[in-house]
């Protein structure tokens, strides 16, 4: 289900809106009477995938309650250079001024729909999940896991609430992997490994998932072949194995050929590309 939290939401629109804006836009307020209405179009410069109307529609509510917004696609719509996303009809003062908050936000989200769809599409039919990771812009982190979402993929841990993650650096201040049965009882565990002799080590130890940090595809392929060999139980069931670090749309695909679950991607919130959307006015 790709709901996002509303109230979070909300915030992040409020704050967006009150650095764009500061005191008043006095362009707009100087220029455009009060009561002059106006309408525009949402307008794609580029291919991409949709991703973030209901935020747009509420950055102008925010601004303006009765501003009407209609959307002609939906999110997670592939769509063509040229395709009008949405027509928009309200007081003019009201439409410029939300205008570039309402882009910032379509265009950054459409951008990480769009770049993550590529990652999904590249790895059918395998069955590797593609991940997000916490490597997101701070504050948008709730609109960017949407997104990914919106995209086709998975969302790792949100917050660090929410799991153990044990990676090199924990492992670098306690040295040891002794500690884990009497601490991570109740908790979802994942553990980093870097290469196979860490690897077999780890398995021993049963977490629910290991992940293969920038391993070698020949790497990787073999510790799926070594995790195979185990035979589950009810209380030890094998470990899901996730592929992490320097991964790209060239390789992805050998790397979801290795049998891996999942394969998480920094790049898919960290390094995007906004999509090129327009505001026209009619």
């Amino acid at each position: 289900m790709n709901y996002i939290r509303m109230p979070q939401v909300q915030d992040i629109i409020r704050k967006a809106l009150r650095e764009d804006i500061g005191k008043g836009d006095i362009t707009t307020t100087t220029f455009i009477l009060k009561d002059k209405y106006a309408k525009a179009i949402l307008l794609a410069k580029e291919d991409c995938v949709i991703c973030g109307l209901d935020i747009a529609d509420e950055v102008f509510k925010f601004q303006d309650k009765n501003i009407k917004f209609k959307p002609h696609v939906l999110d997670g719509q592939k769509i063509k250079k040229g395709k009008i996303i949405a027509h928009i009809f309200g007081r003019a003062q009201s439409i410029l001024t939300a205008e570039r908050v309402a882009l910032n936000f379509l265009s950054l989200l459409c951008g990480v729909a769009t770049k993550t769809r590529a990652f999904v599409d590249k790895v059918k039919p395998y069955k590797a999940k593609i991940l997000d990771t916490r490597k997101t812009i701070p504050g948008l982190r709730e609109l960017e896991k949407y997104a990914v979402r919106i995209g086709g993929g998975y969302n790792h841990r949100m917050r660090l609430d929410e799991m153990i993650l044990i990676k090199d650096n924990h492992i670098k201040v306690t040295r040891s992997y002794q500690r884990l049965p009497e601490v991570t009882r109740g908790y979802k565990v994942e553990i980093e490994v870097k290469n196979l002799k860490e690897f077999n080590e780890v398995l021993q130890l049963r977490p629910d998932i290991i992940m293969l940090d920038n391993m070698s595809i020949r790497d990787i392929k073999k510790a799926v072949e070594i995790r195979n060999q185990i035979s589950p139980s009810i209380f030890h069931p094998l470990p899901k194995l996730e592929a992490s670090g320097g991964i790209n749309l060239n390789n992805v695909r050998k790397i979801a050929a290795t049998g891996v679950e999942m394969i998480s991607i920094g790049p898919l919130t960290h390094s995007i590309e906004s999509s090129d959307i327009s505001l026209e006015v009619l």
